[in-house]
């Protein structure tokens, strides 16, 4: 595992200056996803063609966890058909749990800077908000706080 200051650099970056935060007019999906515990709020928009999520975005507030994530999200799943969306949301949630290998994790590319987030159960919800708000976008499941089993 790399150093912590790697880390912390990529989720400053992204919370910094997010790619992905700034508003999605044509959107086909638009969810507001909340985490009452932090006050972290953000409306994830996304444009999905033939089964492929090909533009994303989100807006709102949120703790610089919340928003690095959701960013750093938002740029993994761009350009991939829904499932695979899917496949790393469900990969990332294993890691937050603490339950992911080397190799899960490694697949995560910049995501895994959250890895120590599951030693900081107070953090959870913030880094998997995003990441919560997709799934419920993708598969139209109401998701409910499945990060805590």
């Amino acid at each position: 595992m790399e150093n912590r200051s790697f880390y912390n650099e990529i989720l400053t970056e992204h919370n910094v200056r997010p790619e992905f935060k700034h508003n999605l007019p044509d959107a086909d999906i638009v969810l507001e996803g909340v985490n009452p515990s932090c006050g972290d709020d953000i409306f994830l928009k996304l444009k999905v063609e033939d089964d492929t999520i090909v533009d994303g975005a989100f807006v709102g507030d949120g703790c610089a966890i919340s928003q690095a994530s959701a960013d750093i999200m938002l740029g993994m799943v761009i350009g991939r058909k829904k499932e695979d969306a899917l496949q790393l949301g469900r990969t990332f949630m294993k890691m937050i749990k603490g339950e992911a290998s080397e190799e899960e994790i490694n697949s995560l590319e910049e995501a895994s800077a959250l890895c120590d987030i599951a030693h900081m159960p107070a953090r959870v919800k913030c880094a998997v908000l995003g990441w919560r708000t997709l799934k419920e976008a993708l598969s139209g499941e109401d998701v409910e706080d499945d990060e805590d089993e």
